[in-house]
């Protein structure tokens, strides 16, 4: 991408597009920052700090483990957690982690506010993305995976959702009814990923890929159905008040050039491109009303956890090196 300015520019990083060749997923953008040489030392093991209870707090991953840091000094010693994940999300004191158990194998593990297990089971594929409703009640998750025949754009995933209340669950997201631009809609080659949860546990907002084009669904898991509302939005994340999609957006339309970090308003429609240049392949994190956070990764594969205001104006700024899947809990 053009207009880097002095924070580096776009990498291809061999490592990564390694790995996700082998789902068959052709295409990772990386970026380069100036930043620091380092990560705080893990700071020693504090059980007051070790729970996903609101607090002021951000939950982020740090060398595969989940890793505690205050909000108001992200960028400080970290309290880290034996617990291995490779995703993880908190909200309300539930939290997901996308764990490892061999080298291509992942369990998703629920849990409560003290890092106990609630729920685990067995999920295919590589992990890729992790959210909880504002609640703390529903789950969902995304993972790359591969041999689907039907599969033409490069990738497949799988993409699940689960009620910690009720204990249903939703294997895939491709069980649901579509209705694309107003009209029902059937095709094997349809893939979700990135779902992101409203505030009453039933309507969520998802990227579902189908005949070369991606777009925005807003879905119902009572009704079981989902409706596409505009295209080109990938991995939305809801706002706080519920009326703003943080995405990101493929660079004249095609992935293959990178993505920007945008904002969409649910009222208006409205498009505001974030003041992040690079190329940002990630599910972003709102702090707060007027913040989200999201995951660039250096030149040698190594995340960042980084900051933009979301209404275009400002610029980045580095919240927590060597991390990633940020979430805050306050």
């Amino acid at each position: 991408m053009s207009g880097l300015g002095t924070r580096g520019r776009v990498l291809v990083a061999a490592a990564t597009a390694a790995l996700l060749a082998a789902v068959a997923v052709g295409y990772v953008r990386l970026a380069a920052h100036r930043r620091p040489a380092g990560p705080p030392a893990p700071a020693a093991a504090n059980r007051e700090q070790l729970t996903l209870a609101p607090g002021p707090r951000l939950l982020t991953v740090t060398n595969r483990h989940l890793a505690f840091v205050p909000a108001a000094d992200p960028g400080g010693a970290r309290t880290v957690a034996d617990l291995e994940c490779v995703r993880a999300y908190a909200a309300a004191g539930t939290g997901v982690c996308l764990h490892p158990d061999s080298a291509w194998s992942y369990r998703l593990v629920v849990l409560d506010a003290g890092l106990r297990q609630r729920r685990a089971f067995p999920v295919p594929g590589l992990p890729n993305r992790a959210r909880v409703s504002p609640s703390g009640r529903m789950v969902a998750w995304t993972t790359f995976v591969g041999g689907d025949s039907y599969n033409s754009g490069g990738f497949s995933t799988r993409t699940g959702i689960l009620d910690t209340r009720t204990g249903g669950l939703v294997d895939s997201l491709e069980e649901f009814a579509v209705i694309r631009d107003g009209r029902p809609y059937r095709s094997a080659d349809v893939n979700f990923w990135g779902v992101t949860f409203a505030g009453d546990d039933n309507r969520f907002y998802a990227t579902v890929s189908t005949d070369g084009r991606r777009y925005l669904v807003e879905g119902d898991v009572a009704a079981r159905t989902v409706r596409t509302l505009a295209e080109n939005v990938e991995c939305p994340s809801l706002s706080p008040d519920g009326g703003r999609i943080a995405f990101k957006r493929a660079v004249d339309g095609d992935p293959g050039k990178g993505w920007r970090l945008s904002v969409l308003d649910l009222a208006t429609m409205r498009v505001t491109p974030l003041a992040e240049p690079n190329s940002v392949d990630d599910q972003a994190a709102w702090l707060d009303g007027s913040t989200v956070a999201y995951t660039l990764r250096q030149s040698d594969g190594r995340p960042d956890v980084w900051a933009v205001p979301a209404d275009g104006s400002g610029a980045p700024r580095l919240l927590v090196p060597e991390a990633e899947s940020p979430a805050a809990l306050g």
